[in-house]
């Protein structure tokens, strides 16, 4: 009868044990449940920021590049200018002995 009352004693320990166990577990929980985790973004931050004067200066410098580019599709020629005049004297000078020469017939 001493091993059935050691046992039963034994048992009893354990049980005792195990719900001081699961008490804790529960103000565990509820100090888990009632924390509120709060975030420090000062890091990102000044991540985001550099990041931002980064992509500022990409733009800029896109920007300025678009504007060079512009400019030289407006200051863009075919041909030179003396070219165009030397061909159109050309002409001017082909259609005048042209008509000189039906004329002098």
């Amino acid at each position: 009868m001493t091993k059935l009352e050691e046992l039963t004693a034994l048992l009893v320990n354990e049980i005792n044990d195990f719900k001081i166990e699961v008490e804790k577990l529960e103000n565990i929980k509820n100090q888990i449940n009632n924390t509120k985790i709060k975030m420090d973004l000062i890091e990102y931050k000044s991540i985001i920021e550099a990041h931002q004067k980064d992509m500022s200066l990409h733009l800029e410098s896109i920007n300025r590049f678009e504007r060079r580019f512009e400019n030289q599709i407006k200051q863009a020629k075919i041909y030179p200018v003396w070219a165009v005049v030397v061909f159109i004297v050309s002409i001017l000078f082909g259609v005048i002995s042209v008509v000189y020469v039906l004329l002098d017939k």
